[in-house]
C-alpha cells in the first residue's frame, strides 16, 4: 500500500493513531486562531472581513467531524467525514474526502470531491494527493497534479482531470522538500515527472533517485543497477555517468568531488580531473584556492595541489577574498594567504557581514570588536540594527546607542531616520524626543524609550512600565504594561487598546 496520504498515516498498512489525534489538535488550535483573528478584525473595524480576490480553503474539526471552511471563516458544507479532508491547493475547490476506513485492515478509499459536496473527477478510482514535506511538522501537496488507482496501478491527472500519466506504475510519490517534481516507479525501478510541465524527463532505469540539494535546481543524484551513482541536472540531461561511488558538491562552484575506486578527485562539470591528491574533503573554491579538510584539520591549497596554508586549524571559513576565519582550541581569528594573522585568535566567535561588509568578533563579556574588511577595529558594543538600504549602522557603545554611517563615521539619529518624526534625546539621565529640526517635542521625562518604529509609534518606560507615543509626540498608551524582556521592545506597534494590555502582548 502507498504512504501516499500525508500526515494521517504512516508507511505501515494501517492507520497512525497517534499522528491523527496529533493532527486534529494541531487543526483545532488553527480554526480557533482563525476564528479569533476574524472576531478581532469585525471587532476592531466593525466591518465585515475584507476579501482579496482570492479564496482560500481550509481543512476545518467541526463538531467531531472534518469539514471545510473558507478564509471567511465560514463553513462551507455538511461534510462529515471521519478522516480529514486534505486540500491539495488551499486556493482551489478540491478536496480529497477518505472514507470507508477499516482501521482493522488498514484499507480505505479516497475521492475527490467540491464545496458542494459533489464528487469530482469520477472516472478515476481513488483519487488522491501527493504529498510532500520538509519535514513531520511541515506537509504539503502538489499542486498540479493529482494520483488515481486502477487495477492497483497508478497514474496522474491533473487538476482539470485531465489524464497525464496513464496507470502504470507500482507507486507515485514525492521528493523531500523538492517542488515541481514527482517520483514514479515502474518494474522496481524509478525515474521523474515534471508536475508542471507534465513532462516524464528521466525514465524508469534506476534503482533509487534523491535530491542532489534543497532544490530542484539542483539536479538528481541517480543509482544505477550496478550501485553506481551518477548526477542528472534538473531537466533530465546527464552531468556525470553512473560510475561513481559518492558526488559531493563544491561550494561556490561548478566541481564535483567524487570518490571512485575508494580515491576521492575533484572533477570538473564535464567529468575532467582536476585534482586527485591532498585532500578528504573540500569544502569551497575561492578563485584558483581549494578550501580543503584533511586528517581532520582545515587548510588552503590550490588546484596544483599545492599547500597555500597549512592543514591544522579546528575550522576554516572564507570570509572575503583572500581572508579566512579559523579557530583553533575553541579561539577564532582571522589569517590571509600570506599565513598572516589579520585579526588574533581569541574571540568566541566570528561572523562576516557581507552586507555590512564587516567582521563581527565576540568576546567574552558578549561585546563584539566590529572590524573593517581592511581589518581595522572601529568600535567594541553591539550592533542592534544594521541597515544597508538605508546606509546606517545601529550599535550599543557603552550604555548608549549610537548611529554609524556605512564607512562607520558617526551619524545622529536624524541623518540615520530620515523617515522618522520623532528622534531619541537623552539629558540628565531621562529620555525625550526631538523633531527633524532638532526642536524639543516630547520633555525628557522618560526613565527608558525607544526609537520611533516602522509603524510610526515610539515605546517610552516610566517606572518600569511601558507605554507608546504617536508619531507627533501625543501619548497612546501611558506607561502602564509591564513586558516581559523577551518581547523586543523596538518594535511595539499599535497597542491592543480594546483589549487586556496586561497579557504582555502587542501586535502590529
Amino acid at each position: 500500500m502507498r504512504n501516499n496520504r500525508g500526515r494521517r498515516f504512516d508507511a505501515e498498512p494501517k492507520l497512525n493513531i497517534k499522528k491523527v489525534i496529533a493532527t486534529i489538535l494541531a487543526i483545532i488550535v488553527l480554526v480557533m486562531v482563525i476564528a479569533s483573528i476574524i472576531m478581532i478584525i469585525r471587532k476592531k473595524s466593525n466591518q465585515q472581513v475584507v476579501n482579496d480576490g482570492v479564496t482560500k480553503y481550509f481543512s476545518a474539526y467541526i463538531d467531531s467531524k472534518w469539514s471545510v471552511i473558507n478564509s471567511k471563516g465560514e463553513q462551507l458544507t455538511d461534510i462529515v467525514y471521519d478522516e480529514m479532508l486534505i486540500i491539495p491547493d488551499e486556493a482551489k475547490n478540491i478536496f480529497i474526502a477518505t472514507y470507508d476506513v477499516d482501521y482493522t485492515n488498514g484499507t480505505f478509499k479516497t475521492k475527490a470531491i467540491n464545496e458542494k459536496n459533489e464528487q469530482l473527477f469520477s472516472q478515476y478510482n481513488n483519487v488522491a494527493a501527493v504529498v510532500n514535506y520538509k519535514s513531520l511538522d511541515d506537509v504539503w501537496y502538489d499542486n498540479e497534479v493529482l494520483t488515481f488507482e486502477k487495477d492497483g496501478k497508478y497514474g496522474l491527472i491533473d487538476f482539470a482531470g485531465k489524464q497525464v500519466l496513464p496507470p502504470e506504475y507500482e507507486n507515485i510519490t514525492a521528493l523531500q522538500g523538492i517542488t515541481k517534481t514527482v517520483v514514479i516507479k515502474k518494474d522496481g525501478k524509478y525515474g521523474l515527472f515534471n508536475s508542471v510541465s507534465k513532462t516524464k524527463f528521466l525514465d524508469e532505469n534506476y534503482i533509487s533517485i534523491e535530491a542532489f540539494g534543497d532544490t530542484y535546481n539542483e539536479g538528481y543524484i541517480t543509482t544505477d543497477v550496478n550501485g553506481k551513482i551518477g548526477l542528472v541536472g534538473s531537466e533530465g540531461k546527464v552531468i556525470l555517468e553512473n560510475k561513481y561511488d559518492g558526488i559531493d558538491k563544491v561550494s561556490g562552484s561548478d566541481m564535483y568531488v567524487v570518490l571512485e575506486g575508494g580515491r576521492k578527485e575533484l572533477i570538473s562539470k564535464d567529468g575532467t580531473v582536476i585534482l586527485n591528491a591532498g585532500f578528504e574533503e573540500i569544502t569551497s573554491i575561492d578563485g584558483e584556492y581549494l578550501l580543503i579538510k584533511n586528517i581532520g584539520k582545515y587548510g588552503v591549497i590550490d588546484k596544483s595541489g599545492t599547500v597555500i596554508i597549512d592543514a591544522a586549524f579546528d575550522s576554516m571559513k572564507s570570509c572575503f577574498s583572500g581572508h579566512y576565519i579559523v579557530s583553533t582550541a575553541g579561539k577564532y581569528g582571522v589569517i590571509d594567504l600570506a599565513k598572516n594573522i589579520k585579526v588574533e585568535v581569541k574571540y568566541n566567535n566570528i561572523e562576516y557581514r557581507s552586507d555590512i561588509a564587516s567582521l563581527v568578533c565576540e568576546n567574552d563579556d558578549f561585546t563584539t570588536d566590529v572590524y573593517t574588511r581592511d581589518l581595522k577595529l572601529v568600535f567594541t558594543g553591539t550592533i542592534s540594527q544594521a541597515n544597508a538600504d538605508k546606509g546606517y549602522i545601529r550599535a550599543r557603545v557603552g550604555d548608549e546607542y549610537k548611529y554609524y554611517n556605512l564607512q562607520y563615521q558617526e551619524i545622529s539619529n536624524r541623518d540615520a531616520l530620515k523617515g522618522n518624526t520623532l528622534f531619541l534625546v537623552k539629558e540628565n539621565g531621562k529620555y525625550g524626543y526631538v523633531n527633524s529640526n532638532n526642536e524639543k517635542v516630547v520633555e525628557c521625562i522618560y526613565d527608558d524609550a525607544r526609537e520611533q518604529n516602522e509603524f510610526g509609534f515610539a515605546a517610552v518606560n516610566k517606572d518600569g512600565k511601558w507605554g507608546a507615543l504617536q508619531s507627533n509626540g501625543a501619548v497612546l498608551l501611558e506607561p502602564s504594561v509591564v513586558l516581559d524582556n523577551s518581547i523586543n521592545i523596538d518594535f511595539i506597534g499599535t497597542w491592543h487598546l480594546n483589549e487586556n494590555v496586561e497579557l504582555n502582548t502587542y501586535t502590529k
